[in-house]
């Protein structure tokens, strides 16, 4: 549960990671007490079509990720559903997947809005509270939606755990949802950070490097590898900074900063397209908006976005 206590924690500035509910672990395997829970008045479900959440109207521009029971019925039958937790005034959370088909005849119904979750983090469609079960719900599903026959024998497999699991019906093994681990990393070198830029990024947007975790491989070990490889760079000190969960589909992000030994940048060009030292000016400037080439980095709910702030504006280093 995310403790609303610590507003300081650098993590909690980025998208997703608000999430307030006891997710009562506890509870998951107790399909009597999950089942009481699933039909209360006061539960809600969060719905997701194939990969798209599906948001609720309300007065005005808000917008909300919860339905009752009796809205989501109208939505589509549940090919998931999964238990959340409790808000804490202990009203149950569920999170339902329902089939793709059912997009576009949802689409035109005037007290829905279906958008893709990155739209709604960026475009602070829901309130923080309700993004970050939302990316939870949306990972969840993911990993079901992907993951129902069995990688040990290749047999079919159910839910099992409140959603929590799966279980192979021929072999008997049981299946976790996993978070791959993704280190994001500011590289910096005195008064200047390293920022690159894939093809797939909008026209001049520059951003943190970053690369998956691999076997074997410990968060620092990780950062100096993909400094290496996309960079050229050796990189010495790493210093974690934040977190974030990152449901595109399922992973955590580790931000960290990281000095470089070498000034020489080489980059790997079938990862990058451009990339170059930035003055802290310049790193300002494009958290501002004002950069006089129009450059600009990730917007607010980005970790890269929290990363540059927490070197160019408070200071932070190795």
């Amino acid at each position: 549960m995310n403790d609303a206590s610590h507003p300081r924690e650098r993590s909690s500035l980025t998208g997703f990671s608000t999430n307030r509910l006891d997710r009562r672990e506890d509870l998951r395997s107790k399909s009597d007490a999950v089942n009481a829970l699933r039909h209360r008045s006061d539960t809600r479900l969060a719905v997701v079509a194939g990969e798209t959440p599906i948001l609720k109207r309300l007065d005005g521009e808000a917008h909300s990720v919860w339905f009752s029971h009796g809205e989501t019925e109208l939505l589509g039958e549940a090919l998931e559903e999964a238990f959340l937790g409790l808000t804490a005034d202990g009203a149950p959370r569920f999170a339902r997947l329902i089939d793709r088909a059912h997009t576009e005849p949802l689409r035109e119904r005037p007290e829905l809005l279906l958008t893709d979750l990155r739209s709604v983090a960026l475009k602070r469609l829901v309130p923080d509270d309700e993004l970050g079960p939302l990316g939870e719900s949306k990972a969840l599903l993911d990993w079901h939606a992907r993951h129902r026959f069995c990688a040990q024998c290749g047999g079919p497999t159910t839910a099992g755990a409140s959603g929590w699991k799966r279980e192979c019906s021929a072999c008997g093994a049981q299946h976790f949802p996993r978070t791959d681990p993704v280190v994001i990393m500011l590289v910096t070198r005195g008064d200047a950070c390293l920022l690159a830029r894939q093809a797939r990024f909008a026209p001049g947007m520059f951003s943190c490097i970053a690369g998956f975790v691999e076997p074997g491989e410990t968060f620092e070990d990780a950062v100096r590898r993909e400094t290496w490889e996309e960079a050229g760079l050796r990189a010495g000190a790493v210093r974690y900074l934040c977190s974030q969960p990152w449901p595109f589909p399922s992973s955590l992000m580790i931000g960290c900063i990281a000095e470089a030994l070498n000034d020489d940048i080489v980059l790997d060009m079938t990862e990058l397209e451009e990339g170059r030292w930035f003055s802290r000016q310049e790193a300002l400037q494009m958290l501002e908006g004002t950069h006089p080439d129009n450059l600009f980095c990730p917007p607010h709910m980005a970790i890269a976005n929290t990363l540059l702030k927490a070197w160019a504006v408070e200071g932070e280093a190795v």
